[in-house]
C-alpha cells in the first residue's frame, strides 16, 4: 500500500536531502509570504479609524478585505499558468513589487473608492504567489516532508497577518492609519530585490511524452488532469470553505473585541493578534502531525484535517455564542488553533493525487477555491449579517461552515488511497544545489513501476 507524502519508498518519488539551497529558498519564500499577508491583512487593524474618518458601513469595511480575495480568485489560475510559462522566479519577483507598491498606494488614498482600487491592486500582485511559491517548495523538498513544508509555508500567512494586525494597530494609533500602510508595504521590496539573485527556477516536467512543454498542452487536457481525482475535488471544496474562518477572524476580531469586550484599539489589535498567532501555530504543526499519523494509514491524510475542522467549528461557535468573558475568549482561542491546521494537509492531498506537471495549476485551483468559497465571501457576509443584526450573532453563525468542511474531508478520505496510487511512480525533479547548477535530464514518458524515472 502506498503512502504518498509519507514514504518516498512507497511512492516511488526521489528523496533528495534538504540542504542549504533548499532552506535558503524556503526562508526567502516564507519571508515573501509574510510580506504578502502583512499587506493583505493590515486593513483589519485600521477598520475603526476608517469608520471614524470616513463613516463607512461594516459591509464596506468587509469589502476592503473581500476585494483582495476576489481578485486573487479570478486571476490566480491564469497568472499561475503565466508563471509556469514565463518562469516562477521572475513572476514571484514582479508580483512582490506590485503588492508592495499597491499597499503603499493604500496609504495615499483620499477616498473610499481610491482605497478600494488600491486594495484590488494588492490582489493583482498576490494572485499567483501562493501557487508559485508552493510549486517551488514542492520541487525543492522531498515528498516525505510535503505536508509539513506546505503547512509551514502557509503558516507564514498567519504570522504575517499577526504582524499586520499588531503593526497596523500600533502604528495607526500613534501615527495615523495612512502610515500603517507605508510601514507594512516597504519591507517586501527588499526581499523582492534579493529573490532573483538567490533562487533559480527549474524546468517543469512534461505532461505528455513528445510535447513541446506544458504551454503546448491543450487547455482541456490540463483541466482534466487538475480535476482527475475525486478526493482532490472534495479537498478543493473543503479547503476553500474552511479558509473563510481565518479570513473572518483576521478581519473582524479587532472590531469584535472593541464592541463586545470594550477593548481600546491597541489592546484589541494585540488580543486579535494572539488569536491569529495561535492559528499560525496550528497550521505550522498541523501538516507534520498529519504526515506522522498517516504513516501506514493513508486515509488519515484526509481524516486528520476533518478532525481539525470539526474541533474548530465547535469551539468557535461555542465561544462566540457565550457572554463575553475569559471562558468564551478561551474557547475562541482554542478554535483558532485549528482554524487553518488543515492547510498543509489539503495542499499535500491535491498534490498527491495529481500529476507533477500540473502542480502549480493544482495549487492555483486550491487558491481559487479558497478565495471564491471562503476568503472573499467570509468577511463580507459577516459584515452583511452584522448590519442586519449584530457582529456577535454573525460570528456565532459563521463557524458552522467548518462542519461542512469536515464532511467533505471525510468523503475525500474514502477515495484518497486509490487516487494517490495512480501517481506513485511519477517522481519530482531533483532540487538544484546552491551555487551549482545541474544539467537538465532527458525528458520522456513515465516509466513502469520499478524503473528509473527520467520525467523530472
Amino acid at each position: 500500500m502506498i503512502e504518498p507524502g509519507n514514504s518516498a519508498a512507497a511512492s516511488g518519488e526521489a528523496t533528495p536531502p534538504a540542504g542549504a539551497y533548499a532552506w535558503t529558498v524556503f526562508a526567502l519564500t516564507f519571508g515573501l509570504m509574510l510580506s504578502d499577508y502583512l499587506s493583505r491583512q493590515v486593513i483589519g487593524a485600521v477598520f475603526p479609524f476608517l469608520k471614524s474618518d470616513w463613516g463607512v458601513s461594516d459591509s464596506q469595511l468587509g469589502a476592503l478585505v473581500s476585494v483582495v480575495s476576489v481578485v486573487v480568485g479570478v486571476l490566480t489560475i491564469p497568472m499561475s499558468m503565466m508563471a509556469d510559462r514565463w518562469g516562477r522566479v521572475k513572476s514571484i519577483t514582479l508580483m512582490a513589487f506590485v503588492w508592495c507598491l499597491a499597499t503603499i498606494a493604500c496609504g495615499l488614498a483620499t477616498s473610499y473608492t481610491q482605497l478600494l482600487v488600491a486594495r484590488a491592486l494588492v490582489g493583482v500582485g498576490e494572485a499567483a504567489y501562493a501557487a508559485a511559491g508552493a510549486a517551488l517548495l514542492a520541487h525543492t523538498f522531498p515528498i516525505g516532508r510535503r505536508a509539513a513544508i506546505q503547512g509551514a509555508f502557509q503558516s507564514a500567512g498567519l504570522f504575517g497577518s499577526v504582524l499586520g494586525v499588531v503593526i497596523g494597530g500600533a502604528v495607526a494609533s500613534q501615527f495615523g492609519w495612512r502610515t500603517a500602510f507605508f510601514v507594512v508595504g516597504a519591507p517586501g521590496l527588499l526581499l523582492a530585490l534579493a529573490y532573483p539573485f538567490v533562487v533559480r527556477d527549474y524546468q517543469p516536467p512534461k505532461l505528455m511524452a513528445g510535447d513541446r512543454g506544458n504551454a503546448a498542452v491543450p487547455l482541456g487536457q490540463l483541466v482534466r488532469q487538475v480535476f482527475v481525482a475525486r478526493s482532490g475535488n472534495l479537498t478543493f471544496l473543503a479547503f476553500g470553505l474552511q479558509m473563510a474562518i481565518p479570513s473572518i477572524l483576521i478581519a473582524w476580531m479587532p472590531t469584535f473585541l472593541i464592541r463586545s469586550y470594550a477593548f481600546e484599539p491597541r489592546k484589541a489589535a494585540l488580543m486579535a493578534a494572539v488569536v491569529v498567532l495561535v492559528a499560525g501555530v496550528g497550521v505550522l504543526f498541523g501538516g507534520g502531525i498529519a504526515d506522522w499519523l498517516s504513516k501506514g494509514r493513508p486515509r488519515y491524510r484526509a481524516i486528520v484535517p476533518a478532525a481539525y475542522t470539526l474541533i474548530c467549528g465547535v469551539m468557535l461557535t461555542s465561544g462566540f455564542s457565550m457572554s463575553p468573558g475569559p471562558v468564551a475568549l478561551g474557547l475562541i482561542v482554542v478554535g483558532a488553533v485549528f482554524a487553518v491546521a488543515h492547510g498543509g494537509c489539503a495542499v499535500a492531498i491535491v498534490m498527491d493525487v495529481t500529476h507533477p506537471a500540473v502542480r502549480a495549476t493544482v495549487t492555483a485551483t486550491a487558491v481559487l477555491g479558497a478565495s471564491l468559497l471562503g476568503l472573499a465571501p467570509g468577511p463580507f457576509v459577516v459584515g452583511l449579517i452584522s448590519d442586519m443584526s449584530d457582529l456577535k450573532t454573525a460570528l456565532t453563525i459563521a463557524p458552522l461552515i467548518s462542519l461542512v468542511a469536515t464532511g467533505l474531508f471525510l468523503l475525500a478520505s474514502r477515495a484518497y488511497e486509490g487516487d494517490a496510487a495512480r501517481f506513485r511512480n511519477v517522481a519530482p525533479p531533483e532540487p538544484d544545489r546552491l551555487l551549482r547548477p545541474s544539467p537538465l535530464p532527458r525528458l520522456g514518458p513515465v516509466p513502469s513501476s520499478g524503473q528509473a524515472n527520467p520525467l523530472q
